[in-house]
């Protein structure tokens, strides 16, 4: 009897896991620090998590897509770099600006490669990751950058600013993923972005223009890493040139752990936003009980393997394959 009820409450289980998952992990946080729902450490726990968010949403789109974005690592290290070096030399009402086009720009190389000349995404975006931090030494000279004027510059507003009480990248993540959860719920550019990803073949022999839908997603992944790279700039007031490194796996990670399949053609921005606040309050729980750096890794390593298995679970219909 308790194994028929599993087998038939799999499938549910395998489409609300993450948010099962986030409100037990909340749970068991709480119960053993009484700091963890402070109003101050939630605070601090988004303001922390805003800046993978904001990409997330971006590679999100690219996933949906049928496609992956490695480069985004190297790709906000090239952003931030940019933005805070013009900040001084043009002033930031052009650095801004500059940084945005010159990272959509990087976008767009991935988007042509992938879109229209049909290239594998994850070698292309592989091999993106590592020519764009070649290009940010050569910019930088291998030295970090950083703003002279800290306090005088509204720049600082983005990454230490506030409007209400809440923190100014909390505000900035949360509109960019309401305006891209409008986009792909309710736009036909939305629709078309899960077609593609759904069925590549399918899509193109119903009139849907395959290469500049994937040209696009790539162009709102790259935007997604300049507003990512301007909070994170005015938030450090500098910049060391690998301060990306690493944040595509994140990233990943979360829009993994979202239940973006990585197959293309299902997710969500929304239960996106709940993968990054799940990793961010997992990392912050287990740094409140005093656990060590590497814990952390190994617990995000077990929680994404049981999102995979959920996301493969859901579409098979139950929870275990039947034993050949």
């Amino acid at each position: 009897m308790l194994l028929t009820r599993l087998k038939a409450g799999g499938p549910a289980i395998a489409k609300q896991g993450i948010l099962v998952a986030f409100i037990l992990f909340m749970i068991v946080f709480s119960l053993a620090s009484d700091r963890f729902l402070s109003m101050d450490n939630v605070m601090s726990v988004l303001r922390q998590s805003a800046i993978i968010g904001v990409m997330a949403l971006g590679v999100t789109v690219v996933v949906i897509g049928g496609n992956l974005d490695l480069s985004v690592g190297s790709m906000l290290s090239f952003a931030t770099v940019l933005v805070v070096d013009l900040h001084d030399k043009i002033g930031p009402e052009m650095a801004i600006p500059v940084m945005v086009f010159a990272t959509l720009c990087l976008g767009a190389i991935n988007g042509f490669l992938i879109g229209f000349l049909r290239l594998n995404s994850l070698i292309v975006t592989l091999g993106m990751l590592s020519a764009i931090q070649g290009l940010v030494l050569i910019y930088s000279g291998g030295q970090n950058v950083d703003i002279v004027d800290q306090s005088g510059t509204w720049f600082r507003f983005f990454g230490r600013g506030a409007i209400l009480g809440i923190a100014t990248p909390i505000i900035i993540f949360a509109l960019l993923a309401l305006i891209i959860h409008v986009v792909m719920s309710m736009t036909p550019f939305g629709r078309k972005v899960y077609a593609v990803g759904g069925n590549p073949t399918a899509s193109v022999f119903s009139g849907i223009p395959r290469s500049r839908v994937v040209f696009a997603t790539y162009l709102i992944s790259a935007l997604c890493v300049a507003v990512a790279a301007i909070i994170l700039g005015s938030r450090v007031m500098g910049s060391q040139n690998n301060v990306g490194q690493g944040y595509e796996l994140q990233v990943l990670a979360a829009v993994i752990l979202g239940g973006t399949s990585l197959l293309g053609g299902s997710g969500s921005i929304i239960r996106t936003v709940l993968g990054v606040l799940m990793l961010a309050f997992i990392q912050n729980g287990l740094i409140l009980m005093g656990q060590p750096y590497y814990t952390q890794w190994l617990v995000t390593w077990a929680v994404i393997i049981i999102a995979v298995w959920l996301d493969v679970a859901a579409k098979r219909g139950r929870l275990f394959s039947p034993i050949a």
